[in-house]
């Protein structure tokens, strides 16, 4: 099983790596690049939702935010259709070396 994750701590490094496959030894972890949330769809999902259901942040009680995503939810099904993905993977290798190429290495002390 594939496991598409970002670089946030909980799933960062070896360790981590090493306490999910204890979990579930069939899962490979597939890091995305840095700088890269685009990449990561529930992380399209909750921009989409921030912009247009939570903002203004105007509730009056929790239930109001409860009914406002739930009509949201249930808009967003009806409208939704599947999208055509024009990023191709040289892209993506291009983006990444552009990216490398200005940012500083980190330097460990010997």
């Amino acid at each position: 099983m594939f496991w598409i994750v970002d670089d946030g701590s909980s799933h960062r490094g070896q360790k981590s790596v090493e306490r999910l496959q204890q979990a579930w030894p069939n899962l490979v972890l597939v890091h995305l690049p840095f700088y890269a949330s685009w990449l990561n769809q529930i992380e399209i999902v909750f921009s989409v939702i921030q912009r247009k259901v939570l903002t203004p942040n105007d509730f009056s009680n929790l239930q109001a935010v409860v009914d406002r995503l739930d009509t949201f939810e249930h808009h967003y099904n009806q409208i939704a259709k599947p999208f055509e993905w024009t990023f191709t993977r040289r892209d993506l290798a291009d983006l990444i070396a552009r990216v490398a190429h200005h940012e500083p290495r980190l330097r460990l002390a010997a």
